[in-house]
């Protein structure tokens, strides 16, 4: 993924409430659920950092996230990078009340470029992991809790 490259927008719908999706997205427990289940700590609030290493196939990725805006049941942005590698971007969760459901629009933007060489930067893999952890584990865990 590159800086030249259009931002990845992800949209799910889910006939919950706000309040539902906001705490899965930010609470650590939740989190773990759902989302990485070694996330040693989160908390939604502008300054917070946490790292946590995710292992594929022969490679880490030390996942350094930093939060940068929360606006409470609306919008959270941190900016996602890896201790390993160069490259950063900026991951914004928005949340639209669509009636009795609500629309989770999240955007990466690469805001530096990520090693063409690693199958995992990839944009059609980061797209296929964001439709797989809101399309369906998120999806579940909401269903399901």
């Amino acid at each position: 993924m590159n800086v030249s490259d259009d931002p990845i927008v992800v949209d799910n719908s889910f006939k919950c409430s706000v309040e539902k999706v906001w705490s899965a997205i930010t609470n650590v427990h939740k989190m773990r659920e759902w989302f990485f289940g070694n996330i040693p700590e989160f908390e939604p609030k502008v300054g917070f950092k946490t790292s946590f290493a995710v292992q594929s196939e022969d490679r880490t990725f030390t996942h350094l996230w930093e939060i940068t805006k929360v606006v409470p049941f609306e919008k959270l942005e941190y900016k996602w990078r890896y201790k390993e590698y160069p490259g950063d971007s900026l991951v914004v969760f928005k949340l639209l009340e669509k009636g009795n459901s609500n629309l989770l629009r999240l955007s990466t933007t690469v805001l530096e470029d990520f090693p063409d060489d690693i199958p995992e930067f990839a944009r059609e893999s980061a797209v296929e992991g964001w439709n797989y952890l809101l399309g369906k584990s998120l999806r579940e865990y909401l269903e399901n809790n």
